[in-house]
This record gives structure tokens, C-alpha cells and sequence, in this order.
């Protein structure tokens, strides 16, 4: 891995770590709740930066329809800003929520009638070849991520409406990641011992092989 991205890596992990923090800080806190409402939108706020930074090539009239959003959004927040001091942690389970969401949907759409399911597509990019074996052991992996992040979506919304929310902070801030970490760790030793004539790929090569097939 070149320094250049060892140095992504590095910036990445630690501003995932830092954000985790400060937004622990603020879910334990009633008495930041400006920084909370702050950094509860920052996710927002960075995504808005990028579809404009994207929108360079757009047209004209999707331009509009950009700007009209950003400043009706700025609009809504003005207006609505006593409310999200009251309850910006809403804000935090919402994203969250949504993240699970999206990521269970791209799982389980691939798992419909005459679709290939995603980490087969990811083993196809990385092995020109699928035994039976290894097309079936994949099926059954998208099929796993896709229960993850139910289990997550169940887990995360019973902490929150009925538990403290400094608790799902907890959960949602420090235990997810290790978690999403540590289901990648399982399929990793679970694929040695089922299909141990599979050569090792490194799940970044996996994501890089299979961005360069859905392009080519």
C-alpha cells in the first residue's frame, strides 16, 4: 500500500474515531446542545458539500434544482432550529437508521429473482471462475450481512426508544464498528475453512476489482 494512501487511511480512521467521540460527548451532555445539533449535521452538511463539488458536470437545471433544495433546507433549519436543540440525538438515529438502511437494501435487492447476489459479484471480480461451492457460499454471505444489519436496525432502535439515549450512543458510537469489523474477521476464517483452495484477496482489492468490472 502506497503512503499516499496508508495517509487516507490514517486521516479517515482517525476522524471516524473522532467523531465518535465528540458525538458520545454530546448525546451524555444536555448542556452542549448547539455543538450537538453541529455535529449531528455534519454528515449532512459534508454529503450537501460533495453533491456540490459532483455537480461541476451537471446541467444547468439540476444546478437550480440543487440550490433550490440547499437554501430551502437552510430555510428549515433556521425555523426549526429551537426544536433540533431539544432533540438533535434524533438526528444521530436517523442517520444511523439510514445507513443501515441503504446498506440492507443494497444487500438484499441483489438477492431477488434473475440477480446476482453482491458478494458473488464481489468473488466474481476477484476470481474469473466460481466453483457451485464458492457461488452458493457467497449467496449465503450477502444473506448474512443483509440478517447484520437487521439485527443492527432492531438493536439500534429498541436502545433508543427504550433505554437511555446515552446508551445507544454507546452502542451506535463505539460497539457498531467493532462489530462490522468483526463480521468481516468470521467470514474471513468461516471462507478458509470451507473453501480453503480459494486464494486470499484483501477486501480492498475485492472493492477495487469489482468497481473496475462495473465499469468496464
Amino acid at each position: 500500500m502506497a503512503l499516499a494512501q496508508k495517509s487516507s487511511w490514517a486521516v479517515s480512521i482517525v476522524a471516524i474515531i473522532g467523531y465518535a467521540i465528540i458525538a458520545n460527548f454530546t448525546n451524555q451532555s444536555t448542556e452542549h446542545m448547539t455543538l450537538g445539533v453541529l455535529v449531528a449535521l455534519a454528515p449532512i452538511i459534508l454529503a450537501i458539500i460533495f453533491l456540490i463539488w459532483q455537480s461541476r458536470s451537471w446541467s444547468k437545471t439540476k444546478h437550480i434544482g440543487l440550490l433550490a433544495s440547499v437554501a430551502a433546507g437552510c430555510v428549515t433549519l433556521w425555523l426549526m432550529w429551537p426544536q433540533l436543540n431539544q432533540h438533535y440525538s434524533w438526528i444521530y438515529w436517523l442517520e444511523h437508521e439510514s445507513l443501515q438502511m441503504i446498506l440492507l437494501f443494497t444487500f438484499a435487492r441483489t438477492l431477488t429473482h434473475n440477480s446476482v447476489p453482491l458478494c458473488t459479484q464481489f468473488a466474481q471480480a476477484m476470481h474469473e471462475n466460481l466453483t457451485p461451492k464458492h457461488q452458493h457460499y457467497a449467496k449465503q454471505v450477502t444473506i448474512a450481512w443483509m440478517l447484520f444489519f437487521i439485527l443492527i436496525i432492531i438493536i439500534s432502535s429498541t436502545l433508543f426508544f427504550l433505554y437511555p439515549i446515552g446508551i445507544w450512543s454507546i452502542f451506535a458510537n463505539f460497539i457498531y464498528f467493532p462489530l462490522v469489523i468483526l463480521m468481516f474477521i468470521a467470514e474471513f476464517f468461516l471462507r478458509k475453512l470451507i473453501l480453503p483452495d480459494v486464494a486470499d484477496s484483501k477486501f480492498m482489492d475485492a472493492i477495487h476489482a469489482f468497481q473496475n468490472r462495473t465499469k468496464g
